[in-house]
């Protein structure tokens, strides 16, 4: 009987485990070809146009515009999302709290999807959000199969909590000289370095360091290993207590340098308002290398 009850005992403390483990940033295709049927798995494809959703999509899967989650809105581009109405959109994806989402991008859509990443995390959903690394293509490319099949589901009871992973402006000039915090620019070093983009303003936010996000896949928008990875880190932020708060235009490209940060664990943030906001605000400070400046 008690080798019975030690036996019970391990058994479901390995369940509870197994339930309360933190879910994987990056998932493989072979990971999801395994776990694709597991009952709180929900394969979620991100689109700007439904109509490429609908030409072919992992069994299951169910389409996600991002629009729903990251609104323009007169006061800027893709903004957080009323709580009420993401609680609604995501709960009619048959996501509930307790659900492991796999998020999964199509061709270059990688940047929509991976704000919808940091939208996730944003809604209380840190640890429980996985991102398909080189998404549908690579699903094809490992030789699994697509579908035209619209998928039957259930709406289920989702509500969402806020994790403050997103910032806004007064955030980052209380942070500018912190010993604590790291603001890291996520464009092209050229506009890093003053190249002119349209805005207000042209450089950086004064202090702010560059890690471009561009480096941060491969030409098939596979995330790098993580050695690669964190050689961009580094001479940013040597040690990984130090809380990393990510901008670029418009709050969508620095999505895939917070998903990095995370992958090498970093506190990471982003500021959504980024330069579209802040190079409009002229009390607020930027700056250019002296080589660009007048």
């Amino acid at each position: 009987m008690k080798a019975i009850l030690t036996t019970f005992l391990a058994l479901t403390g390995l369940a509870f485990h197994s339930f309360s483990q933190e879910a994987p940033i990056l998932v493989s295709p072979q990971w999801l070809y395994d776990h694709q049927k597991d009952a709180n798995v929900v394969i979620v494809q991100v689109n700007f146009m439904k109509i490429d959703y609908v030409e072919e999509h992992i069994a299951g899967a169910r389409y996600l515009w991002p629009g729903w989650l990251a609104p323009d809105s007169p006061e800027g581009a893709m903004n957080e999302p009323d709580l009420t109405k993401a609680s609604e959109i995501i709960g009619a994806l048959g996501i509930s709290n307790t659900s492991h989402v796999i998020l999964c991008h199509m061709r270059n859509e990688v940047l929509p999807t991976a704000r919808m990443f940091l939208t996730f995390e944003y809604l209380g959903m840190k640890g429980k959000v996985s991102f398909l690394n080189g998404g549908l293509e690579a699903w094809k490319k490992a030789g699994y199969a697509v579908t035209k099949e619209i998928p039957l589901y259930k709406v289920a009871k989702f509500k969402a909590k806020i994790n403050p992973v997103i910032v806004d402006r007064h955030y980052v000039l209380n942070h500018l000289n912190s010993d604590s915090v790291t603001i890291v620019d996520a464009r092209m070093a050229r506009f890093y370095n003053g190249e002119t983009t349209g805005n207000p303003r042209d450089g950086h936010i004064a202090g702010a360091k560059n890690i471009p996000y561009t480096e941060m896949m491969d030409a098939a928008n596979v995330f790098r290993p993580n050695d690669q990875l964190q050689a961009y880190f580094t001479p940013v932020a040597d040690t990984k207590s130090k809380e990393l708060v990510t901008y670029c235009f418009i709050g969508q490209t620095a999505s895939v340098v917070y998903m990095a940060g995370r992958i090498l664990g970093y506190p990471m943030k982003l500021y959504d308002g980024s330069l579209q906001e802040w190079s409009r605000i002229k009390e607020l400070p930027m700056e250019m290398p002296v080589e660009h400046k007048p």
